[in-house]
C-alpha cells in the first residue's frame, strides 16, 4: 500500500498503523530546485524565460516551494505573444500582471497553523521582536483569526513573562480590546505593539512552575483540612469546637505579618513559589526574604 497525504501522519494515523509504515516526508522545494525546473523548461522549449533577473527571483518566491504552481506560471509566461515582449524581458511589475499572486499555504486547523504559532511563541520567548513580528504577520496575511493570536499572546503574557513584568498581562488585554474596537487594518498596530512588548519584556516561568507544583500537591494530599485557626466560626458550636481560635489578624500585628501557618497541619509549610532575580520579581524576592526573616523571628520568640 502506498498512500499520500498533506496531513501530519503523527496526528492522523493511529499508532498501530503508523508502526507498520515507512514515512517519507516530502518537503517544500528549495530555491535551487525551483531554478532547476525553470532551466528544464527553458531547455525543453529552446528559449529563455522572458523575464528580468529580479522577476525570475520573484517568480520563485511566489511559487512558495510548489513546483506544480511554478510550472503553471511558467506556462503563462512562455505563452505570451511576441507583441507583449517588444520592450524586452518583463520586469517584476509587468510579470505580476501576467501571473496570479498565490496566497500563502496555510490551513487554520492543520499542521501549518501549529507550526507558525509555535514559531511565534519561540521567537517571543527568545526575545526576538523582529522574528515575532514576521511570524505574526505571516499568520495574519494567511487569514488567521486575530482572536486566536491574541488569545495565545495573552497566555504568553502570563506563562512566559509572568511576574517579571506584571504589566504584560495588562498590555495584552488592552491591545486585544483596542483591536476589537478598531478592527483591521488600524487595529493591526495594537497587535504589533503587543508582539514587540512581549518579546522585549523580561521572562520568568516561576508562577507557571509554582502552579504545576500546587496542582500536584493538591492531588496528592486529598482532603486535608485547613488549620483550625484560619477557619471561620459563624456559629456558637463552631467556636466551642475551636474554629478560628488563635487566629491573628495580620494587618493589626506590629509588622502587618503574623507568620502563621496556612497549610494543613499534616503538611507543614511548603515552598512552592520560587521567584527569580529578574524584572519585577526582584522586588518579590526581597519581600519574601523579609517575610521569611520575620517568620523565623516570630517562631523563635514563641519558643
Amino acid at each position: 500500500m502506498v498512500a499520500a497525504t498533506t496531513e501530519n501522519p503523527s496526528f492522523e494515523l493511529n499508532a498501530a498503523l503508523l508502526s507498520r509504515c515507512k514515512v517519507f516526508v516530502l518537503k517544500r522545494l528549495t530555491a535551487e530546485a525551483l531554478e532547476s525546473i525553470i532551466c528544464r523548461a527553458e531547455k525543453l522549449l529552446g528559449r529563455t524565460l522572458p523575464v528580468t533577473k529580479d522577476a525570475r527571483e520573484q517568480l520563485k518566491a511566489m511559487a512558495d516551494g510548489d513546483g506544480r504552481y511554478l510550472s503553471n506560471m511558467l506556462e503563462a509566461l512562455f505563452d505570451l505573444p511576441d507583441r507583449d515582449l517588444t520592450a524586452g524581458p518583463l520586469a517584476v511589475e509587468k510579470m505580476l500582471t501576467v501571473v496570479a499572486r498565490r496566497p500563502a499555504v496555510y490551513d487554520k486547523d492543520r499542521e501549518g497553523h501549529y507550526n507558525l504559532i509555535s514559531a511565534v511563541h519561540k521567537s517571543l520567548r527568545g526575545s526576538d521582536p523582529d522574528a515575532g513580528l514576521y511570524w505574526v504577520a505571516r499568520m495574519m496575511t494567511a487569514g488567521e483569526d486575530p482572536k486566536y493570536i491574541f488569545r495565545r499572546l495573552t497566555r504568553f503574557a502570563v506563562e512566559d513573562v509572568g511576574l517579571a513584568d506584571p504589566n504584560a498581562l495588562t498590555q495584552a488585554v488592552a491591545a486585544w480590546e483596542a483591536y476589537e474596537r478598531l478592527g483591521s487594518p488600524e487595529g493591526d498596530l495594537a497587535l504589533a505593539q503587543l508582539v514587540v512588548y512581549l518579546a522585549t519584556a523580561p521572562k520568568t516561568i516561576s508562577v507557571y512552575k509554582a502552579w504545576g507544583t500546587a496542582v500536584r500537591m493538591a492531588k496528592e494530599t486529598g482532603s486535608l483540612m485547613p488549620p483550625m485557626n484560619i477557619l471561620n466560626a459563624p456559629t456558637k458550636l463552631m467556636k466551642e469546637l475551636g474554629y478560628s481560635e488563635g487566629y491573628e489578624y495580620d494587618p493589626e500585628t506590629e509588622n502587618g505579618f503574623s507568620g502563621a501557618n496556612y497549610f494543613p497541619a499534616e503538611m507543614g509549610r511548603k515552598k512552592i513559589y520560587h521567584p527569580i532575580e529578574r524584572g519585577f520579581e526582584r522586588e518579590i524576592v526581597k519581600r519574601i526574604a523579609y517575610w521569611d526573616r520575620l517568620r523565623k523571628e516570630l517562631e523563635d520568640g514563641r519558643r
